[in-house]
């Protein structure tokens, strides 16, 4: 622990003492150090549960050397979810610690969307921004490209990334997929604007996908294969810079990886038929890669001083096969006894809980695991506790602060929480599961297409079906509806299902999102090119 820290802390305690406040009162001061932390915000995409090798300690594959060692330097959480299972409806509560239903994102926006997360909504970068933070972030953004809702406007200093998911346009040189990816058509057709008005014009329609820096568009199609790179680099920059400036920082880093098309670099040139599993396997490693570059830039300019929270958007995308992530144990399989996939797009485990470490020397006990149920959500306010930012007080919230877990060893997470359906528009509404302690309720039942093209049909549950995730992590034997155990547990859940129902109700703060579509919206840097065609310098 740093000397100037120690000193602080020991003033601290000892004014505590003289005023005979209580241990809990003294806390508070050391929660919040007069220097306040960096912190740095890892977020991957489609990674699941059992891709972080400290999570499967039988037959490991050494896939994640570099957060093994984080967790075994920090905390690893083993009942971390994301707030949905799917991009933007995950990245908006993840920035506002609320719940879809409270700020409008509830399904993903389009390459021509016009609007994106509402106006209306406060995010952390924004707070922090003013409170004195340099703010950027590095990586896909999801929530809006087009004028206000660009992440510069969103309380971001500074953006280097993408504006959607990288299958959401065409390059050059394609990743992995599946079906197969096809580069932009350069040649056929002369307006890709056009073209996405023309539902048959026989051409590809894709627009290339942009590389954007702050609001300006440096590279169109990017080059997949050499993105990592350009976001570690980024990333070193931020953070040796924040040190030169002495001002604290928030870094967003929302990764391609493990979101299709795959493009590890030491399988260039693509090779058909693919690779296989070796190619997931290959991805996540330069993944993990680029993670530990990130931490150590972290530990070389200010470690005692920086969290860094790793985590997913949601679970893997099982239609995708080989280039599909692992959801360890939990399989969801009374769903997949039934068809369909039961990982990203659904509400069972495998499609919202993610690998997740927190890593802070000095702050968070090392070797470390909790068990409590937390959320996505919770980073927003754990984040502004610890920085001493107060959230606005004119909007309810869903997330919790989790500083005593992450600090202090606590095991209380949140006693109940909803598992909206994110993935295609459900007709039986947006609150779909429902966990509370070890229980999970489901009101609805329905799965995403698994590899190989199998989709279960969405299925209305009344009474609801209830698992014991304790005995029964793979979800495959609901609980009898007359057992003294079901008719306790559910009576708790729909109460508190419920009660949440109505608190949103009458919120006087939800927002509702514009998903209007317009061609127009469609990041170009050049309309009069094909695909969309520019490269910085």
């Amino acid at each position: 622990m740093a000397e100037g820290f120690t000193l602080v802390l020991l003033s601290g305690i000892l004014m505590c003492g003289l005023l005979f406040k209580t241990m809990s009162q003294c806390r508070v001061n050391i929660d919040r150090p007069e220097k306040k932390p960096n912190f740095i915000i890892i977020l991957t995409d489609d990674i699941g549960w059992g891709d972080l090798d400290a999570n499967q300690p039988e037959g490991k594959s050494n896939n994640t050397p570099y957060l093994d060692l984080m967790a075994g330097q920090g905390l690893r959480f083993s009942d971390f979810h994301s707030p949905a299972s799917t991009c933007s409806p995950s990245r908006a509560a993840i920035l506002t610690g609320r719940y879809g239903l409270r700020n409008g994102v509830t399904h993903n926006f389009a390459v021509g969307s016009v609007a994106g997360l509402p106006l209306s909504e406060v995010t952390l970068p924004q707070l922090l921004q003013r409170a004195g933070y340099y703010t950027a972030m590095i990586g896909k953004w999801h929530l809006g490209h087009n004028g206000p809702y660009s992440p510069t406007n969103r309380g971001f200093d500074y953006f280097l990334g993408i504006p959607y998911s990288n299958d959401m346009g065409c390059t050059d040189e394609p990743g992995y997929d599946s079906p197969q990816c096809r580069p932009c058509d350069s040649s056929v057709c002369s307006n890709a604007i056009r073209l996405k008005r023309s539902a048959h014009g026989g051409c590809y329609s894709k627009v290339g996908l942009p590389l954007i820096e702050n609001n300006t568009i440096v590279e169109q199609p990017l080059d997949l294969w050499s993105l990592t790179e350009q976001y570690k680099s980024a990333a070193a920059g931020i953070i040796h810079n924040a040190r030169e400036r002495r001002q604290p920082y928030l870094l967003y880093i929302a990764l391609a990886h493990m979101h299709v098309p795959l493009a590890p670099r030491m399988h260039v040139p693509l090779t058909f038929p693919p690779y296989g599993g070796q190619v997931y396997s290959s991805s996540l490693q330069e993944m993990d890669s680029l993670v530990g570059a990130i931490k150590s830039a972290s530990d070389a300019a200010d470690k005692d001083n920086t969290l860094i929270w790793f985590t997913g958007d949601n679970g893997p995308w099982e239609q995708k096969c080989q280039y599909a992530g692992s959801v360890g144990p939990f399989s969801g399989k009374w769903q997949t006894s039934r068809g369909g996939g039961s990982a990203k797009k659904t509400t069972w485990e495998g499609g919202h809980r993610v690998p997740t470490v927190a890593y802070w020397p000095g702050r968070i006990a090392a070797n470390t695991t909790s068990s409590a149920l937390l959320s996505g959500m919770d980073i927003f306010p754990t984040l502004l506790s610890l920085a001493n930012v107060s959230s606005p007080a004119d909007r309810r919230y869903d997330g919790i602060d989790a500083t005593n877990i992450l600090l202090h060893g606590g095991q209380s997470g949140h006693e109940f929480l909803c598992h909206p359906n994110s993935g295609a528009a459900g007709k039986f509404g947006d609150l779909q599961a429902v966990r509370m302690g070890k229980h999970k309720a489901f009101y609805v039942t329905g799965s995403a297409e698994a590899c190989g093209g199998a989709t279960g049909r969405q299925e209305l549950h009344e009474p609801p079906l209830m698992f014991d995730l304790q005995r029964d992590e793979a979800e495959e034997t609901p609980l009898e509806v007359e057992s003294p155990e079901y008719k306790a547990a559910m009576e708790r859940i729909a109460q508190k299902r419920e009660e949440l129902l109505w608190d949103i109700a009458t919120d006087t703060s939800v927002s509702v999102a514009d998903y209007s579509i317009d061609s127009s919206a469609v990041p170009c840097c050049n309309p009069g090119r094909a695909a969309c065609r520019c490269h910085a310098g």
